[in-house]
């Protein structure tokens, strides 16, 4: 039982979870917002540009649109081995090689939108800003120098650096699809386009490279002297890097301001594709020693099982089931004065179902919380499965006690089976949930099987809420409402009611499995009642932000390890030769991630 009913901001009854969870609406951090004294010090005084709010910035919708971009180059395997120290000298070398032939076509698509631009504020703004990257040359060529012989020349071109490099200085050109021939363009204004949309194409590079500076830098120790490219992180974290990151961002939006519609979604294709090709470069660097990211390139299919569980409500969903099945109960009910056929199942008024919501979940709010601080221990204690399992039978028997009452109360009767599959149809999934599960199902080779243990009420509305987004293949262990002629009649056939039956169910399905193949389990949940499937697991990802899973599992002796960084350090242990590279539950450590696009770039990669 899950229900919140209360004068909440949400058009429906809303759910006990979002509640106790005090889950905040995710989102991704945009880019910073400091400025110098000078808001637009890139532009001279001369220029009044009135200030843009950062939430209304083109460049700031554009890289919160496309995090996922940004996620799969931060988990690129040659990212994961640079910021853990341990990427071999040959594939730095190799990196550094392509990134010259790639900053010299930046250095002259600047060069081409200097040209072009018909303002001298920006002519003067987009000069500095080539100058930078001069000086990111000569900081390679630094690089070079120590290393005693010149990996550029002796490394040719890839083809991931050309097709980044040809696409920046076509579009550096004019060669964008629906603007004239550089030749043939009329107007100083016709060329100032090309200006705008060649910083379209460039201030996605800049934002991602200062994204990437600061999230290594990050994670370096205070006084770490022997990581071997601190010099690479100090450059791209540096307060200069992330001053030409901004600058790049408020030419951007300077020069769009005069476009239409039409030319901006143009530039928005193209810093899209821009962050695709970043994507590419990243992935297209050779590594010749192991990473544990993706997880997935460890992976033999004759050898290996991957096992993914997963929970559903507010871990795939945005909002909890059991607040849709009451919308549909309340919606469909018949008014106080209405008379009911007596061929039909007796149902509730509206306004009473209403007021039976709200007491039940009154009562399943406090109670709950009752319970939560019963079975939290006086002190931290040390990780122990046993312990915690045993703590978490108390909360099982108060789940099926509050589940009883539902039932007792008939407020789940005469639902249409239809009218739930509609609502399942419609259910708003997190962003990124569906494409991870499709490129999963749609991978035969993985050998991969995915399994949804859920509380949900109604498994058909898990069923038809996942084959709507064209996943039809999925394991879905939940509870099933009884229905007769299509119409509820108020039972339901309990599956899974609590963390003891979700663990019970998880155990047996690893039971049922082939002995033959070396089995590596997932799970991903984001409350109390996922814990002990999390703690069991090879791999926990806990997603969202429930404050009382933190409670409970930090006081159990369980460690919560944002997911990259956990990489990070798992990586250079990896290749330090520390620890081999093995994933074992019950360790007492669970990993976080922020959405769904860090467990893709984690689990599958690009």
């Amino acid at each position: 039982m899950r229900l919140l009913f209360s004068s909440s901001p949400y058009p429906i009854p809303t759910l006990f979870r979002l509640a106790r969870s005090h889950r905040p609406v995710c989102s991704y951090p945009p880019p910073p917002t400091w400025r110098s004294s000078n808001p637009m010090a890139i532009l001279p005084k001369s220029s009044a540009v009135a200030v843009i709010p950062s939430e209304e910035r083109l460049a700031t919708r554009f890289w919160i649109k496309y995090r996922r971009e940004s996620v799969l180059s931060l988990y690129s395997p040659f990212a994961l081995c640079l910021a853990s120290g341990s990427l071999k000298i040959d594939t730095f070398r190799h990196y550094i090689a392509q990134d010259v032939h790639f900053l010299k076509a930046f250095a002259h698509a600047y060069e081409l939108a200097e040209d072009c631009s018909d303002d001298d504020d920006a002519k003067l703004a987009i000069s500095e800003l080539r100058k930078g990257i001069l000086e990111e040359l000569k900081m390679h060529n630094c690089f070079v120098q120590e290393w005693g012989f010149d990996c550029v020349n002796e490394s040719p071109v890839n083809s991931a650096t050309l097709k980044y490099t040809e696409f920046l200085l076509a579009t550096a050109s004019g060669k964008v699809e629906g603007l004239k021939a550089p030749g043939k363009l009329a107007t100083p204004f016709e060329k100032t386009k090309i200006a705008a949309y060649t910083l379209g194409a460039m201030t996605p590079c800049m934002r991602l490279y200062a994204f990437l500076g600061k999230e290594f830098q990050r994670l370096l120790e205070p006084n770490e002297h022997n990581h071997p490219y601190k010099k690479w992180i100090e450059n791209y974290s540096s307060e200069s890097f992330q001053a030409s990151a901004l600058q790049t961002e408020d030419l951007l939006d300077k020069l769009s301001v005069p476009l239409t519609g039409e030319e901006l979604n143009i530039i928005e294709k193209l810093y899209h594709q821009a962050m695709k090709l970043e994507i590419e470069f990243f992935y297209s660097q050779p590594l010749t020693q192991p990473t544990i990211a993706p997880l997935t390139k460890q992976h033999d299919p004759e050898q290996d099982h991957l096992m993914i569980f997963s929970d559903f409500d507010l871990t795939c969903t945005v909002v909890d089931s059991s607040a849709i099945l009451a919308e549909i109960a309340i919606v469909t009910a018949p008014k106080s004065d209405q008379n009911q056929p007596a061929s039909q199942i007796a149902r509730m008024s509206s306004a009473e179902l209403r007021n039976t919501w709200g007491l039940l979940s009154t009562q399943y709010t406090e109670e709950y919380e009752q319970c939560i601080e019963s079975i939290l221990p006086s002190e931290k204690v040390e990780f122990n499965y046993e312990t915690l399992h045993k703590a978490l039978e108390q909360l099982s028997d108060f789940e099926k006690r509050a589940n009883s009452r539902v039932i007792e109360s008939g407020v789940l009767k005469g639902l249409n089976l239809e009218d739930i599959k509609r609502a399942g149809q419609r259910l708003i999934l997190q962003d990124g949930c569906i494409s991870f599960f499709q490129k999963v199902t749609k991978n035969k080779s993985l050998n991969a099987n995915i399994h949804v243990l859920s509380y949900c009420w109604c498994g058909e509305l898990i069923r038809t809420a996942f084959s709507s987004g064209g996943v039809d293949v999925l394991n879905i262990h939940a509870n099933e409402f009884n229905y007769e002629e299509s119409i509820s009649t108020g039972e339901i056939v309990w599956k899974v009611q609590s963390p003891i039956d979700k663990i019970q169910a998880f155990n047996d399905i690893l039971q049922d499995c082939s002995n033959e193949r070396k089995k590596l389990s997932v799970y991903i949940g984001d409350s109390v009642g996922d814990l002990l499937c999390l703690v069991k697991a090879d791999i926990g990802i806990v997603i969202g932000s429930s404050s009382s899973l933190r409670k409970v599992g930090s006081q159990y002796g369980v460690s919560f390890v944002p997911l990259f960084p956990g990489l990070v350090k798992k990586q250079k242990e990896f290749g330090e030769g520390r620890s081999p590279c093995i994933w074992k539950g019950q360790s007492g450590i669970l990993y976080t991630a922020s959405s769904w696009d860090d467990i893709h770039a984690f689990i599958l990669g690009w």
